[in-house]
């Protein structure tokens, strides 16, 4: 993925530079610009020799050497095994060292809390969930601020302080469409009012960045998924609510509120006079519209994020569902295609892979029945993260505001 790597500096115009430290991204330097650089190449392209990372950086193999040292010493890289069995010396990998950061990623949704821990090589080292019927703001906060002690216990005391921080996805507006969740007289605006990201600072103690839930799972996908080989996509994330995110040539755009890619308000029919206003997508192809049919018929609406989708006896109420949001996410699909004509189109949810799958067959069967004389159809692709999207999302915003080359790349998507 050479297009997320920024020109490297030259050593000659880095020699006289200060060692800077932390690599915040409020600090400056050629030199630890160099070594934001080369931690970006393991991170993207994995365990790599020191040749290997001055080719992809276009950095001198003296100058990856020198840097390569430094992050040895400040324990954010760890050499491998050596390579064995070609021609001249053995060549030794270059790896992320697991240890050698962490941040922590939180979810807040409509129906539940999940909070992770990342370390530095990308790997989930803890992760808590907890269900609800409504986020209540105080009960969400205590839980968040338990649980975060409990993974900063979970390292060991010369760990801790290696947290980066917090990053916390959320939908921007838990308040909103409270007739089609339910939502009880008394509860209604009270989000409305929060700053979440300082509540949870003062609460934990550790920096907070926030990021709109659907934008976090589309900053998962592109750095961890299918996103790291589709330079331009349209993401939707099928959840409580169906949400989404756009990337723009590896570059997830926000749009002047930070809600680009809002693809669950778009509407699935043509307003005219005197007939009211056309459904949402939301209101067609969300998963809660699939707890309504299970509630309907007496099962738990719960099944709706989990392998009972597909069985008996939801299984025929989820074909249903399918049938209905498979034929408003092509209508979408069609229509982000004639404005963005996107590489691909990827869909991830936090439903079953089995409920995924048949969304899938039907998305693609649904687009058969559009024209698509003039514009490109584009690929539609399962998204591979899951349900862990939003809250890895959440804990990629610390990790690249610390340690890659551009800071920024993921924080424009703050609301």
């Amino acid at each position: 993925m050479q297009e997320y790597l920024r020109p490297a500096v030259s050593a000659s115009d880095a020699a006289g530079a200060d060692n800077l430290r932390p690599r915040g991204s409020n600090q400056t330097g050629m030199r630890q610009f160099n070594e934001r650089v080369v931690l970006q190449a393991i991170r993207l392209h994995g365990s790599l020799p020191k040749a290997d990372l001055a080719r992809l950086t276009t950095l001198s193999t003296q100058t990856v050497a020198l840097i390569i040292a430094r992050l040895t010493d400040d324990g954010l890289v760890m050499k491998l095994d050596p390579l064995r069995g070609k021609i001249g010396q053995p060549s030794v990998p270059i790896a992320l060292r697991p240890d050698g950061a962490f941040s922590i990623g939180v979810k807040i949704g409509r129906r539940s809390l999940d909070v992770l821990l990342l370390d530095f090589a990308n790997t989930v080292r803890m992760r808590t969930s907890q269900t609800y019927s409504f986020p209540e703001p105080d009960a969400v906060f205590q839980a968040i601020a338990e649980q975060v002690r409990a993974m900063q216990a979970s390292l060991a005391p010369e760990l801790r302080g290696r947290i980066l921080g917090i990053g916390v996805a959320a939908p921007l507006s838990l308040d909103s469409w409270q007739e089609l969740m339910g939502v009880k007289h008394g509860q209604d605006g009270c989000w409305q009012r929060l700053d979440i990201a300082r509540r949870i600072e003062a609460d934990t103690g550790l920096p907070v960045m926030f990021a709109k839930d659907t934008a976090a799972a589309c900053v998962a996908e592109l750095v961890s998924g299918r996103g790291r080989s589709i330079k331009s996509f349209l993401y939707l994330f099928v959840d409580t609510f169906i949400g989404g995110g756009l990337v723009i040539d590896s570059n997830l755009y926000a749009g002047l509120h930070g809600n680009a890619g809002a693809i669950g308000s778009l509407p699935v029919g043509l307003a005219a006079p005197g007939e009211g206003q056309p459904a949402q997508l939301l209101s067609t192809a969300s998963l809660l519209g699939l707890e309504h049919l299970y509630e309907e018929a007496g099962l738990d609406p719960a099944a709706a994020y989990d392998e009972r989708a597909t069985q008996a006896p939801w299984a025929e109420h989820s074909a249903r569902w399918v049938d209905q949001a498979a034929g408003g996410i092509a209508m979408v699909v069609a229509s982000a295609s004639c404005m963005l004509d996107p590489e691909g189109v990827i869909v991830d949810g936090s439903c079953s892979r089995a409920l995924l799958d048949r969304l899938m067959a039907a998305i693609i069967d649904a687009l058969d029945c559009y024209d698509w004389e003039g514009v490109q159809r584009p690929p539609v692709h399962a998204g591979i993260i899951g349900s862990d999207a939003r809250a890895l999302g959440g804990a990629l915003l610390p990790l690249y505001a610390n340690f890659a080359p551009d800071p920024e790349l993921f924080l424009k998507l703050e609301a």
